[in-house]
């Protein structure tokens, strides 16, 4: 019921973003999006320098629709993921998985500067494990989840830069399926991890060179309450080139650092847990339309 209620108003809210009345889009909105489909195979036999067949496919959409009229801003994103790859004879595995959010309102404070509230939801769609062949599983639907709730102040010089600054934040970790609570810093058996404490996010994006374009959002959260100088990253990368109206490629590089979240060291269950950066790469080639 949970995750049903939270899908119907993320559904609402992105809706009335999306189906505002014509004649105000055309006043005081910016709206817009991408949608990509990539598609890779590998296909050998009697290869003598060896490997494997393979075949992949990952779907993104990247949507926004931002508002502004006299001292008022809103701005509003929404990035979806979702990729597979199988390898010879395995199972079908997903290679990205990713459902965010993110709303921002301004009231405009002096020419640059807004006092701003902004709200900050991630997830995933599926089930994740380890590996093709693992069993156990590691993720799943909001296990977890993460909702950040700030207020603070925004720098917006122009339209390609955000600085949100926040020295009231809250940070919420949902893990419903508790089998899987003490993976993501909660205790055995919760589903909720709250969290008061200090929240940055930098988001910039520039034409690096001609059908060239940069993309990147910064976002920084030090938990008041617990070791507040281990600072929680979450730092997205895109760069898109642009071949024709429909044909790009895209490099894609996610780094995450979370001090709740803890790793065997050296990958030897024996040992302590620590904490450890996170890192995901990922180049494609194939379909894009913007509208």
């Amino acid at each position: 019921m949970k995750k049903l209620l939270l899908l119907l108003a993320i559904g609402g809210i992105t809706t009335s973003i999306f189906a505002q009345d014509e004649q105000a889009a055309e006043s005081n909105w910016k709206k817009g999006a991408t949608v990509t489909l990539n598609f890779s195979q590998t296909a050998m036999e009697n290869w003598a320098a060896g490997g494997q067949n393979a075949i992949s496919g990952v779907a993104l959409f990247n949507g926004f629709a931002n508002y502004a009229k006299d001292n008022h801003s809103w701005d509003n994103t929404l990035n979806i993921g979702y990729g597979v790859l199988k390898q010879d004879d395995a199972d079908w595995f997903k290679s990205d998985d990713k459902l965010e959010f993110t709303s921002k309102y301004g009231l405009k404070a002096t020419d640059k500067w807004f006092y701003s509230a902004l709200v900050d939801f991630k997830t995933q769609f599926t089930k994740g494990y380890a590996d093709a062949a693992a069993t156990d599983m590691i993720s799943n639907f909001f296990a977890p989840a993460y909702l950040n709730i700030a207020v603070g102040m925004d720098y917006k010089p122009n339209d390609n830069f955000t600085l949100f600054i926040s020295p009231v934040t809250g940070k919420f970790t949902f893990v419903t399926d508790t089998a899987l609570s003490t993976s993501f810093g909660l205790d055995e058996g919760k589903e909720l991890r709250a969290e008061l404490g200090a929240f940055v996010k930098v988001g910039y994006k520039v034409e690096l060179m001609e059908n060239v374009h940069y993309t990147t959002n910064l976002g920084l959260f030090s938990n008041y309450m617990d070791n507040p100088q281990n600072v929680d990253i979450n730092w997205d990368n895109l760069i898109t080139f642009k071949i024709n109206k429909y044909l790009n490629a895209s490099f894609i590089f996610n780094m995450i650092y979370d001090d709740d979240i803890k790793f065997d060291t050296d990958n030897d269950p024996t040992t302590a847990k620590v904490a450890e950066l996170q890192w995901k790469e990922m180049f494609a080639l194939g379909l894009s339309y913007s509208f």
